[in-house]
């Protein structure tokens, strides 16, 4: 009897390295972003889609703040069409990211997640900005 593991057989290695190649092209994490922002490599617009009274409390350095509800095609034109925006929000129970990246999408523009948000970025250990 196998265990419930192996109940269900792994996926084909090509299926699966395109189901994770398809899946990191929709999110990212603390630390590549934490060691994107530490090598001055910000090829991104990172964005803090909390409320400003959160945002002013704590942030990731180098965030902007911008609740999903501010997107708008008009807000998202202050950038080149080609600009990703990587997109957090208070952790993994808030869907404030969610909403953001589905109204970026919907604008026409390329996002990721940063996954785990603030609440990530506190279990790494990184740093937090405060003020605006």
């Amino acid at each position: 009897m196998p265990s419930t593991v192996t109940e269900i057989p792994s996926a084909d290695p090509a299926v699966a390295a395109a189901h994770y190649a398809a899946r990191l092209s929709f999110e990212t994490d603390c630390w590549d972003v934490h060691h994107a922002l530490s090598t001055g490599v910000t090829d991104f617009v990172l964005v803090d889609v909390r409320g400003p009274q959160l945002f002013e409390t704590a942030h990731v350095p180098g965030a902007i703040n911008l609740p999903h509800g501010k997107m708008t095609e008009r807000k998202m034109g202050e950038w080149p069409d080609d600009t990703l925006f990587v997109v957090y929000c208070a952790g993994p129970h808030c869907n404030g990211t969610d909403r953001a990246a589905l109204r970026l999408a919907r604008l026409g523009r390329r996002v990721k997640v940063m996954i785990g948000g603030m609440t990530g970025w506190a279990d790494e250990g990184f740093a937090v900005a405060t003020g605006r």
